[in-house]
């Protein structure tokens, strides 16, 4: 009897998790964003959100918490209660950049937060100003070593997946360039669509309007295939750069002591929701590529992602503190 007791006693932790996965969600979701609203980050979870919230019948609530690089959002994710309903878009900044660009961290992506799904690649592309004379990627790297004190290119901040990618390009030709950071990628266009700045790398979801109005041109696609988009802008591997991939990568997380459970259930429909065709063609329509994987999937590309672009950083010496 004491046997059958304890049995039961230590069965209990395991069959409320069950019950609550079976049952979740039960409440709103709130789901942090950690960037200002009519970005790329906040149309995806909008998007995603809307059709998350008809499956579930239950609210999801978009919370813009912009600042710090995403370390803002990040730390509130982390201490928030570890049930499933507080969620967090993150991006590489947030799970793979911050760690080694700041001394300092106020969460700790690895400790703190636990992977759900990737949601969306926004690759990186390669655009420079109508001005530039060049109308390839090998003619922009030529003149860029061609001119002896290199070129300026602007990025979407410091720290940013535009800004690392045009660092890896770099680091892979040998060029030598200036890093010269704006406060997001609409004002840093602006300023290559006017010869300010003679280029920089852009995800397709910032620069679509600049790019097929001519504004600006596309060069090449950080990516292991053409985005059907440009179907006629090479990728760099096309040019014999094959390790220049880059991508701003939106997953989302929860808090680390999260239920498995729990997340499992999160996963399934948040991948049902990527997934129906009407939110899959206005992702892709918007210039993101939508991908919808498992939580192990996530977390080994995370790992894999975490090597090469820290040891980016740290080869480089690039610190934001």
């Amino acid at each position: 009897m004491k046997k059958h007791l304890a049995g039961l006693i230590l069965a209990l932790p395991l069959l409320s998790s069950m019950a609550t996965a079976q049952s979740f969600p039960s409440k709103p979701i709130r789901w942090l964003v950690p960037y200002a609203a009519g970005g790329g980050s906040d149309f995806l979870a909008r998007t995603i959100g809307q059709t998350l919230s008809s499956q579930v019948g239950q609210t999801v609530v978009v919370d813009n918490k912009p600042g710090a690089n995403t370390a803002i959002a990040a730390a509130e994710t982390a201490r928030s209660p570890a049930d499933g309903y507080t969620v967090l878009s993150a991006d590489n900044g947030t799970l793979i950049f911050n760690p080694v660009l700041y001394k300092t961290l106020s969460y700790n992506p690895v400790k703190d937060l636990a992977p759900v799904t990737l949601m969306g690649r926004f690759p990186m592309i390669l655009v420079v100003g109508p001005s530039l004379p060049v109308t390839s990627a090998k003619d922009f790297i030529a003149r860029a070593k061609a001119t002896p004190e290199g070129l300026n290119y602007g990025s979407a901040g410091a720290g940013s997946p535009h800004h690392l990618a045009m660092e890896l390009l770099k680091v892979e030709t040998g060029l030598t360039m200036t890093h010269v950071p704006y406060r997001g990628a609409a004002p840093a266009l602006a300023e290559v669509a006017g010869g300010q700045v003679p280029a920089m790398m852009v995800d397709l979801a910032a620069g679509a309007a600049f790019i097929k109005s001519g504004k600006v041109k596309a060069l090449a696609v950080a990516h292991a295939k053409r985005l059907p988009q440009l179907p006629d802008v090479p990728t760099f591997a096309e040019l014999g750069y094959k390790n220049v991939e880059a991508a701003a990568l939106v997953g989302m997380v929860v808090p680390a002591a999260t239920p498995t459970d729990v997340i499992s259930a999160l996963n399934k429909q948040v991948v049902a929701a990527i997934n129906e065709p009407a939110v899959h063609k206005r992702l892709s329509d918007f210039g993101v590529e939508p991908v919808g994987n498992t939580p192990a999937q996530f977390a080994e590309l995370l790992k894999s992602e975490t090597a090469r672009w820290q040891k980016l950083i740290r080869d480089l010496k690039i610190t934001l503190d």
